[in-house]
């Protein structure tokens, strides 16, 4: 597999103190949270956890993706929402693992339509683009 090399526009940097039970803050201080795992992982579920944080990140990257996709197919995306689910478990080998479910729903377009543009999202969105081949990630419409 061949690794493309990017023309960087951009730049996050985030550190995380004391790893899942701890504090994750952006160089800039536009971010600062106190991250726990939940409850039902054995945390204490006081904060928001990794999975929360990669959850909101993939859905506004897909969204922005789809708005990119709706002007060039000229869409009308207005109302659309785009909601990820970011589930962690054990894998076969013992270690972790992550699965991605995105769900659409766009209003102003036939089912079709939103599917379609919802299969072009995923080619354009980075965050798609990094995760293809490495976990599942689900596309549904609703």
């Amino acid at each position: 597999m061949t690794i493309e090399h990017i023309d960087v526009a951009y730049t996050a940097v985030a550190t995380a103190e004391g790893g899942r039970d701890g504090r994750v803050s952006s160089y800039d201080g536009n971010l600062d949270v106190v991250v726990n795992p939940p409850k039902v992982m054995g945390g204490s579920g006081a904060g928001t956890n990794p999975e929360q944080l990669f959850a909101a990140g993939y859905s506004a990257c897909f969204q922005g993706a789809l708005g990119v996709v709706a002007r060039k197919e000229k869409a009308d995306i207005a109302g659309s929402t785009v909601t990820a689910s970011v589930s962690i478990g054990k894998t076969e080998a013992g270690g972790f693992g992550l699965e991605v479910a995105i769900t659409a729903s766009i209003p102003n377009v036939d089912r079709a339509t939103a599917q379609s543009l919802v299969e072009k999202a995923h080619q354009v969105c980075p965050y798609s683009n990094a995760t293809r081949g490495n976990i599942k990630v689900e596309l549904s419409v609703v």
